[in-house]
């Protein structure tokens, strides 16, 4: 479920019992909307995750790291001065809202102790993080709210600090079987998860449909006035006895699908997996999603630059093309110049038309042909071979600049592709540095050292056989990956089209294996919708990347082809990471 007010309610106690006493070493900000503070508690150090983002606004202890920019925002600078080595007091939901204050103690710039709060609020795109200091005012938020954005409450350096507005709901941690039974019988007749919803404080639609399955039975049931004296008293009854047992709810190849505080009757037993913390849960949930999430916004404007350029590459290749066409007919207009500069003794100046005999077919027989009349019969001969002349040289032109064009468009739809393959942040920079190193991408940094990041790493599969696979998630993968197998290995790629390099670490695979790294080579490329897909497979000796050609780009000889369907279960199956994962 999203992190709604039963959530994050069991989030503040966890909080609360393995940060008890704790101190802020580091305070990262990686993501604008996303920091991450280090706290050493209770002879450890534990990694505080806050995210305000749209889709994925949270709070938990992670495992995960992430690399800090080079100039770390003024948001995180400002946090680093008022909360670098104070003190942990506790976190505090706003009754069952999902608005949680992390509270600190530290001195302030006269050496007295202070206490500062950092408030998260988990609204969705209206999410923020928001420093308040001793006096109530807002030192400073992650998302900055102007009367023009909200007319309910601005959030800007200065102003007092407010809650967010109350909503007329119950708080289930207070509320008794009467106040419940008040607040459902206005909506007897809608249905009983709905109506739950509607009267109770920080549920979200699968708390409040999993609660109407343990008042009534069923997730869909509605709300009679019979069953409302029941619905009450079970409602009341669970918030009383309500236990924190995070609970990690996975699909039947073991992703998770959904975290809860507490386990699920209305769901399978054995999609539920029992989590030492709820934080351990939520990584495992948000780890992979937010990734992906942060992953394509960041390679949003390189996807709209590599669009553009295709769109442009394309709109040039129609024009090449037609210009072709009208070249297909410039014999003819030399001909027209050599007939009328042979008939010029016969033609009056100033006629519309030249008829003239075609010394260029059998019978002779006469043509007519088109003339300016404001240009004597002459000129009018010079202007067709002008019109060859131009047609011609443009025609030699026009094939060196398609070829070029149509390996420039090939490039930037490969490059597309591997935009859908990346997985990390490294990758995505590999693609943009490479865009420059081309000259298709202007350097941002010109005249700065790039910055330097870790060598990625391709796709590793293991096949049934017990092989191992790699594939490339972009081009710098791709020539590393090929350049360092050995010749008598097995290289793979979908053919005419997009797509990785597929390298099969063996000199002997069996049929198996290469069926196996076939589909492989098929789900990463450009048809993996397809239903089946060529791919062709040859010894490693035999691929070449010739002089000067794009990085990614090679030729290959002695290739067999395969006709295979793309399988993105099989990758799930063979990847030797989710494997290492599992173990």
């Amino acid at each position: 479920m999203p992190m709604d007010g039963l959530t994050l309610g069991a989030l503040a106690r966890e909080l609360n019992r393995v940060l008890e006493g704790g101190r802020v070493d580091r305070v990262q900000q990686p993501e604008r909307d996303e920091l991450l503070l280090t706290l050493r508690a209770q002879g450890g150090n534990h990694r505080l995750l806050l995210s305000s983002s749209p889709n994925n606004a949270r709070v938990h202890l992670t495992r995960g790291a992430k690399r800090s920019p080079d100039t770390p925002p003024m948001f995180c600078m400002l946090l680093r001065k008022f909360l670098v080595n104070a003190r942990f007091l506790g976190a505090e939901q706003l009754g069952a809202d999902r608005v949680l204050t992390l509270r600190f103690e530290g001195l302030d710039e006269l050496g007295d102790l202070t206490e500062r709060r950092l408030v998260i609020e988990i609204m969705g795109r209206h999410s923020n993080m928001i420093l308040v200091g001793p006096n109530g005012r807002i030192v400073d938020s992650a998302r900055h709210v102007t009367e023009d954005i909200s007319r309910v409450r601005e959030v800007l350096p200065g102003l007092p600090y407010e809650t967010p507005p109350a909503q007329d709901k119950l708080n289930p941690y207070a509320a008794q079987a009467a106040d419940y039974l008040c607040a459902l019988r206005p909506l007897v007749g809608q249905r009983l998860d709905k109506a739950i919803q509607q009267s109770v404080s920080g549920l979200s639609a699968q708390a409040a449909r999993e609660l109407a399955f343990r008042a009534a039975g069923s997730e869909t049931a509605a709300l009679t006035e019979a069953l409302l004296p029941t619905a009450a008293g079970k409602l009341a009854a669970f918030f009383r006895l309500l236990e924190d047992v995070p609970t990690l709810l996975v699909d039947e190849e073991g992703s998770p699908l959904d975290v809860t505080s507490f386990p699920y009757l209305s769901r399978d037993p054995a999609r539920q997996v029992a989590c030492a913390s709820l934080s351990e849960a939520m990584d495992a949930y948000y780890l992979q999603r937010d990734q992906r999430e942060r992953i394509h916004q960041r390679a949003h404007n390189l996807r709209r630059f590599l669009q553009n350029a295709l769109e442009r590459d394309e709109k040039k290749l129609a024009i090449q093309r037609q210009t072709l066409l009208d070249a297909e007919n410039m014999d003819d207009l030399r001909r027209k110049g050599d007939l009328i500069t042979s008939s010029l003794h016969c033609i009056p100046r100033g006629a519309s038309k030249a008829i003239v005999p075609d010394y260029y077919s059998e019978d002779m027989r006469e043509v007519e042909i088109p003339m300016n009349p404001a240009l004597s019969p002459a000129e009018n001969a010079q202007r067709y071979y002008k019109q060859y002349n131009k047609l011609k040289a443009a025609s030699d032109l026009v094939l060196d600049q398609m070829s070029a064009n149509e390996a420039e468009i090939a490039y930037l739809e490969g490059q597309l592709e591997n935009l859908e393959l990346c997985t990390t942040f490294d990758e995505l920079t590999e693609i943009q540095q490479e865009l420059v190193r081309v000259g298709l991408l202007r350097d941002a940094n010109k005249g700065k050292k790039p910055p330097k990041i870790p060598e990625s790493k391709p796709h590793h599969f293991l096949s049934d056989e017990g092989i191992d696979i790699f594939v490339g998630k972009n081009n710098v993968q791709n020539e590393r990956l090929t350049g360092a197998a050995l010749g008598d290995e097995l290289w793979l790629h979908a053919k005419d089209m997009p797509g990785s390099h597929v390298i099969v670490k063996s000199t002997a695979p069996g049929n198996a294996t290469i069926l196996q790294a076939a589909q492989l080579a098929a789900t990463f490329s450009k048809g993996r919708q397809a239903d089946k897909v060529p791919v062709d497979y040859t010894l490693r000796k035999y691929v070449k990347k010739p002089g000067g050609a794009k990085p990614g780009f090679v030729i290959y000889t002695h290739q067999q082809t395969l006709f295979v369907s793309p399988d993105e279960k099989l990758a799930k199956r063979l990847s030797a990471e989710d494997k290492a994962a599992r173990a």
